[in-house]
């Protein structure tokens, strides 16, 4: 990602199962809500999404909550994350760490990513090429079984997705 790059401000907006695969999706919404982006992520990562959002706090760690304790006992900081990029219907992301006033870029799946920055309440970026990507990926069917449900993200009101159930 070049440092001129532009990136946009999201939020995630919820979690839904996918009607054709029922694979969680997760829905990251510009905070001008012109722009959505689904990305389909496992199951054990939409749990953890999903336990933040809902604000239950488990009894003991799970994996995310694991890893913000170990970086903050030293004395690291989560700055933001950045879905960065998208090939072959693959998002990739970044996490960008603060140690020792030094930047440092760390490579992740995108649910992770956002598990960790929804623990750490830090900004989730989505580069712009990304957005333009996934608006233009190959026609292969699962790639248009995609777009129909991205037309659909696009057209449903938010409030009507609901709380996500494991």
């Amino acid at each position: 990602m070049s440092k001129d790059e532009k990136l946009i401000l999201m939020e995630v907006k919820g979690l839904m199962m996918d009607p054709t695969s029922s694979v969680p999706i997760v829905i990251l919404r510009s905070e001008e809500h012109s722009r959505i982006l689904p990305i389909w992520i496992g199951i054990f990562e939409a749990n953890a999404i999903a336990l933040r959002l809902e604000g239950i706090e488990p009894p003991r760690p799970m994996t995310h909550d694991l890893l913000i304790n170990l970086l903050d006992d030293v004395d690291c900081k989560i700055a933001r994350v950045t879905i960065n990029d998208l090939v072959e219907n693959t998002f990739f992301a970044q996490i960008c760490l603060h140690v020792d006033s030094e930047e440092r870029i760390v490579d992740s799946r995108p649910s992770d990513a956002i598990a960790l920055a929804l623990r750490a309440g830090v900004p989730i970026y989505v580069s712009e090429v990304v957005l333009e990507k996934a608006k233009t990926d190959d026609l292969s069917d699962h790639a248009r079984d995609k777009e129909k449900l991205k037309k659909w993200l696009e057209e449903v009101d938010p409030d009507d997705l609901g709380k996500y159930t494991m």
